[in-house]
């Protein structure tokens, strides 16, 4: 079968394994139908997710105009910190960023393949786990707002990593550290604005399966600019990655606003 569309993020569901989808133009692809099934992609063209221009993709599926200008695409989605939302300064619209940043945001500890510590919007539980690849995940603190979180994580990342290695999460397997344990000595390490905000209610650790019959022992990046048209046997999908017999991954998310087109069997 054949289809096509602009890539977005693969949206996922919570279960044993995570289910994942692709939305290409209106069709719904369930990905872990496709395991052991051959892929055929082919890279055919832009889509900015904003503006809908065919013009080459810079960051994030925006375009270069609308990186530099949307909302959406602010520094502080990047650095929580340099959220101001919450002192009723604009970044590029007030509006958008009071919604965004004045609403509960929580700071966890995941394992991807290290202890990683990270920043997300209480909605987006568990997505931005299943998302990052990580195995396991523990919330640390609750707060109000983005910039309580964004503080809480700078102090942290002088214990921890704040950013995935890609590589070795796509080959880690297992837990390989008490989560609970590590999370209680974090919270000596938190500012003390961010103190009473210490999650005592929901502080449960999720496990997290993901749909992999074969780890790659040995990872390639599949890019659709250097290589517009690729073929391989899907094997596993983690974080937002597709993985292929061959050891070829494509990271979906990363590849928002491309068009392609999509062939099975």
């Amino acid at each position: 079968m054949k289809y096509s569309g602009t890539l977005t993020k693969m949206p996922a569901e919570l279960g044993h394994p995570i289910q994942y989808y692709l939305l290409l133009n209106g069709s719904f692809l369930h990905m872990n139908g496709l395991l052991q099934k051959t892929i055929h992609l082919k890279h055919t063209g832009y889509e900015c997710l904003h503006c809908g221009s065919h013009k080459k993709i810079f960051r994030q599926g925006f375009c270069f105009d609308c990186f530099q200008s949307i909302p959406s695409a602010g520094d502080w989605i990047m650095k929580p910190e340099l959220s101001k939302a919450h002192l009723d300064i604009e970044d590029r619209d007030l509006d958008y960023e009071k919604k965004i940043q004045l609403q509960p945001h929580v700071v966890y500890l995941a394992w991807s393949s290290e202890v990683k510590v990270g920043v997300t919007r209480k909605s987006q539980i568990p997505t931005r786990w299943i998302d990052q690849g990580a195995v396991e995940a523990i919330p640390l603190v609750e707060v109000p707002n983005r910039y309580l979180a964004g503080i809480a994580e700078v102090a942290l990342k002088n214990h921890f990593a704040d950013k995935t290695h890609w590589m070795k999460m796509l080959q880690a397997k297992e837990v390989l550290v008490d989560l609970e344990e590590i999370r209680n000595q974090a919270i000596a390490w938190l500012p003390e604005e961010v103190i009473p905000f210490v999650e005592t209610t929901n502080a449960n650790k999720t496990h997290l399966d993901f749909p992999v019959l074969k780890y790659p022992e040995k990872v390639k990046s599949l890019s659709l600019e250097k290589s517009p048209e690729f073929t391989g046997t899907l094997t596993g999908i983690k974080g937002q990655y597709l993985l292929f017999e061959d050891g070829t991954v494509f990271n979906v998310r990363s590849s928002e606003g491309y068009m392609v087109e999509v062939v099975i069997g």
